[in-house]
């Protein structure tokens, strides 16, 4: 019964992971919008907090590799030229990831970005796990991202949590971590924001 009440609690605490997108984009799609970033692989762990509470509310993983990808579990980011496939955000440019952040940020949230230097190694196993992971419930991104962490080496001893702000502590206590928080001072939604972000 304690347990069934705690997830409960999880799921409601959770209100920032939505409904798995039934958008599925082609692989030809896919492979025509692959976004290369000239820079050096890294894994980028998203966590949205809430303001006023100090909660998480929803958290995402972008991988810098072959290719750039942003693996949003459960999430509600969704345009047009951003193909999706399995909670996998791909053609994800620098603008792209700027408003990825900007559609999150609001008046009531901050997005706070822990970045890795990875290796080239480390970036690919990472992109496999979240390309072959499909879609993943509602309130279960965090679960998700952490057990996508665990199997990547070097991170193998991350714990598994439904709670964004305690995978984001482990995070900050990691060696090489580089963080960020992103504010904004709008009202509305996460599409609202990715209207606002294109205009």
């Amino acid at each position: 019964m304690m347990r069934a009440l705690m997830m409960l609690a999880v799921f409601a605490a959770l209100t920032g992971c939505a409904i798995t997108s039934p958008f599925e984009a082609s692989q030809e799609k896919i492979a025509a919008s692959a976004y290369i970033d000239e820079g050096p692989p890294k894994l980028t762990v998203f966590t949205m907090v809430n303001n006023r509470s100090g909660s998480g509310g929803h958290t995402a993983l972008m991988v810098s590799g072959s290719q750039r990808v942003i693996f949003d579990p459960a999430g509600s980011f969704y345009h047009a030229d951003v193909p999706e496939r399995g909670d996998v955000l791909y053609g994800i440019s620098p603008g792209w990831v700027q408003a990825y952040k900007s559609a999150h940020a609001r008046s009531t949230y901050h997005v706070v970005s822990q970045e890795f230097v990875v290796t080239p190694e480390q970036a690919e196993r990472a992109l496999q796990l979240v390309r072959s992971n499909g879609g993943v419930p509602g309130a279960f991104c965090t679960s998700a991202t952490s057990s996508i962490l665990q199997q990547v080496p070097g991170f193998e001893d991350v714990d598994s949590t439904f709670f964004p702000i305690r995978l984001m502590e482990q995070l900050e206590q990691r060696p090489g971590v580089v963080t960020d928080k992103y504010y904004e001072n709008d009202e509305g939604e996460v599409r609202d924001g990715i209207v606002a972000a294109q205009g």
